[in-house]
């Protein structure tokens, strides 16, 4: 984690340096052009200022899996006679589950099915089926929002496949529509189990590792959609991944004399998935702030003055002087600076 620099603790750092310490002890000497002239004795080292985007982050445990889990709860009445196995990925056209050993099927779309689909109805959630069916490769109709006696037919083929009845209708409850892929997170009742309308069968999540973060609201600046963050995982690799959703989640209080709490949950996803791992503790690096274009040296470059602030000794060919300068974003060992006359290049004493 990057540590956040307080001005106390700068200043603390800083008088164990010897430049520091005589600056402190003995005050600044007669002035000279735009700063004070000192020794060079007192450094012992010098870095240069730097222009650079400068990064300051912080670090937050967070998990590594498959994101929510959604029950699965079935329309129909029946026997459980089949349920897919815990980590099992269901695509499009296969089963989800059998009840009296009817298979209920796997569909990809948005809008949930919410009526049984036969010849004169239409609708987009007609076109909606249309379009798996033709995806799963039944033709002989047009995909459009009319549910024809061509769509009849190829869904009779269809059916055929299935094992199920020839109908040409499709029963409300016989398709489950999803954005995509689903993985089974759990079985919720065993095999054999009685199920009637609404009764949980699965719990699924989607097929892409996340990772997942829970922040507090006082860190609600991190939780951007779309920001970049580095994954740290448990080998010691880090991976970089991207804020692909942001919600709230609200935790009554038990006790009414204290007040809810609410969390940040953040989803992370990744371009190329962590491989090897399929569930495990990380560490995530989000940005809290950033300055880009900015002058910057390292911290310890930074003298105390006795007159309050700081200042950097600026070594050239001829000595050294003090000038005094402005802090902004400390972050990975530097710290951003603003002073006159100070440019890009510039030697500074690295106190011993």
């Amino acid at each position: 984690m990057s540590r956040k620099w307080t001005t106390t603790a700068v200043a603390v750092v800083l008088v164990s340096g010897g430049a520091a310490a005589f600056l402190l002890a003995g005050g600044l000497p007669e002035t000279e052009g735009n700063g004070a002239r000192a020794s060079s004795a007192a450094t012992t080292a010098t870095a240069d200022i730097t222009r650079q985007t400068l990064i300051d982050k912080e670090r937050h445990d967070g998990s590594l899996g498959y994101g929510d889990t959604v029950g699965l709860a079935t329309r129909l009445s029946g026997t459980v006679t089949w349920l897919p196995t815990e980590g099992a990925t269901i695509k499009r056209g296969k089963p989800l589950y059998r009840l009296d050993n009817d298979k209920v099927v796997l569909l990809y779309g948005t809008l949930p099915a919410y009526r049984a689909l036969s010849p004169g109805l239409d609708g987009p959630d007609v076109k909606q089926f249309e379009r798996n069916l033709w995806a799963l490769g039944y033709r002989g109709f047009t995909v459009d929002d009319d549910y024809t006696s061509s769509t009849a037919s190829a869904v009779e083929d269809w059916q055929e496949d299935l094992g199920l009845e020839e109908t040409g209708t499709v029963d409300l409850g016989r398709i489950v529509y999803a954005t995509g892929a689903i993985r089974v997170a759990d079985r919720s009742v065993e095999i054999g189990a009685t199920a009637q309308p609404g009764t949980e069968l699965l719990t699924t999540t989607g097929t892409g590792r996340v990772a997942t973060v829970e922040l507090e609201m006082s860190d609600q600046r991190l939780a951007k959609k779309g920001t970049k963050v580095d994954v740290s995982l448990p080998d010691g690799k880090t991976v970089t991944g991207h804020i692909i959703d942001v919600g709230t989640t609200i935790e009554t209080a038990e006790n009414p004399a204290e007040e809810d709490r609410t969390t940040i949950n953040v989803t992370i996803g990744f371009d190329q998935a962590p491989q090897g791992l399929e569930e495990a503790s990380v560490g995530v690096q989000f940005v809290a702030s950033q300055r880009e274009n900015v002058l910057t040296v390292p911290v310890n470059a930074l003298l105390a003055l006795a007159e309050g602030g700081y200042g950097l000794q600026i070594v050239d060919g001829t000595g050294s002087r003090v000038v005094a300068v402005e802090t902004g974003l400390f972050a990975d060992g530097r710290v951003e600076i603003t002073g006159d006359g100070l440019t890009e290049g510039m030697k500074v004493g690295v106190p011993a």
